[in-house]
């Protein structure tokens, strides 16, 4: 099942039980993104990038 089809299934659950129906699918990811660039990497790709394994010799 795709996200669409998940979207229409849980909006007309909603709907009938007199729920709000939930945001569609990607209305706010601009938002995520830009909360994610805004951040500091704290030990992420960076920082394991930067560090080398040593091989056993």
């Amino acid at each position: 099942m795709s996200s669409t089809q998940q979207y229409l299934l849980d909006a007309y659950r909603a709907r009938s039980l007199g729920e709000p129906v939930p945001p569609a699918p990607g209305t706010h990811d601009g938002r995520v993104v830009r909360q994610r660039r805004s951040r500091p990497a704290r030990h992420g790709i960076r920082d394991l990038l930067g560090r080398r394994r040593r091989r056993p010799t």
